[in-house]
């Protein structure tokens, strides 16, 4: 080869290196290949420029941690997600499953560690640390300063108990809606999306900040904590099964989350609304106010508090009505275990024939021996029948609300 061309042939090189930005898979494959073989030169200087480039990138990250500036995401590299190594729970691992539900972290790799100089490198860390500072992206909630509850975002009656956030609820607190409004791409109002915030932090979140917080003080061998804790690999397991362990507690947690908020989307919000309707038109049905009729079967007693309380519903609801197959079903209302009014005494165990001699109301079909549910053939007939046990059994308890 000429002189010309040779040096024709090495500023190709050059140019090709620089375009490649000194990766390091380039220098393992140049390092093999004829061209560098024949120039040593060549392959020193790009050593000296990938060391260069690392002592810029240790200045730079020098930088962030004395001036608290929040460390940018990382284009080049992975991006990492930092917790602890230890014995892990529910809270963390629900608090990485969270963020990887996010379209930033959705490929970061979970970094398990107690080193602070490793926890450095990480675009966000969450459970250790000993720092929270969300400008930095640092979410550790086991420091003496911490002291955030949900209720301060949340400020409805049912979330005054104080539960501490722990790293499931403080991920859940600070991201949230936008991975709520990431997994539910089709939802656009905020409305809806606060609601399911706010059903999911209670059904969920709640539960698991809880857990972590007193783990002395409440046992269970079969709730979603509980299994996650029984994924932890032996003592004197390998890292790499301890970290296949974690990644399957994450995808426990993660079906759990995502079912639940399936759940909350197509069935929990539906059925609010269901209720409220009714709630709403409680007086269309009866006078007393007392007797409710739902447009569809469903779960309604959660909803159903709640509104009272929200609407201060007085005197509270004792019947709820509603349809299913060819039967108007009358339902006595329960709350804590013990019915606000049940049937009458004389009715109970009856059915067809006997049951409408007893009640005096054509139609009637059964009431159950506890006397907590009955059935009619018509709508009508399912009011009368409420309406008649509400009279007998306020003049029986001499109960006027």
């Amino acid at each position: 080869m000429t002189s010309e061309k040779r040096q024709v042939s090495t500023r190709k090189e050059e140019v090709r290196f620089s375009r490649q930005q000194f990766s390091v898979d380039y220098i393992k494959k140049r390092a093999n290949s004829s061209t560098f073989s024949r120039k040593p030169k060549d392959f020193t200087n790009i050593v000296v420029c990938n060391i260069i480039r690392n002592i810029m990138n240790i200045t730079c990250r020098m930088r962030w941690l004395i001036d608290g500036v929040p460390r940018p995401m990382s284009k080049k590299s992975t991006v990492r997600i930092g917790t602890h190594d230890r014995h892990f729970h529910c809270s963390e691992v629900l608090a990485c499953a969270l963020l990887k539900l996010l379209p930033q972290y959705k490929d970061a790799s979970i970094v398990r560690s107690e080193d602070k100089s490793i926890l450095d490198t990480c675009d966000i860390v969450v459970g250790v640390g000993g720092e929270y500072n969300p400008s930095r992206r640092r979410y550790d909630h086991n420091t003496r300063e911490f002291q955030e509850w949900m209720n301060i975002v949340i400020r409805e009656p049912e979330h005054h108990r104080k539960v501490k956030l722990t790293s499931a609820g403080l991920i859940y607190y600070q991201f949230g809606r936008e991975i709520l409004k990431n997994v539910l791409s089709d939802v656009t109002e905020d409305i809806i999306i606060n609601k399911m915030f706010a059903f999911i932090y209670a059904k969920l979140i709640r539960e698991i900040d809880f857990m972590d917080e007193h783990k002395c003080k409440l046992e269970s061998y079969t709730d979603l904590s509980a299994r996650v804790c029984r994924l932890n690999p032996l003592w004197d397991s390998q890292d790499e099964k301890k970290d296949k362990q974690f990644e399957k507690a994450m995808a426990l947690v993660r079906k759990e989350f995502l079912d639940i908020v399936k759940d909350a989307r197509n069935i929990r919000l539906p059925s609010m609304d269901i209720v409220r309707h009714a709630v709403e038109n409680r007086f269309k049905v009866d006078p007393s106010g007392e007797i409710i009729m739902l447009s569809k079967v469903i779960t309604y007693e959660d909803y159903l508090f709640k509104l009272e309380k929200d609407l201060n519903v007085s005197p509270s609801i004792k019947y709820v009505i509603w349809k299913t197959g060819n039967i108007y079903c009358i339902g006595c209302v329960q709350e804590y275990y013990v019915y606000r009014m049940l049937f009458p005494k004389a009715w109970g165990g009856l059915s067809h024939d006997t049951l409408v001699k007893a009640c005096g109301i054509e139609g009637a079909l059964h009431v159950h021996p506890d006397c907590y549910v009955g059935g009619h053939e018509t709508e009508g007939g399912a009011v009368a029948m409420a309406r008649k046990a509400l009279e007998i059994r306020k003049t029986v308890q001499g109960v006027a609300e």
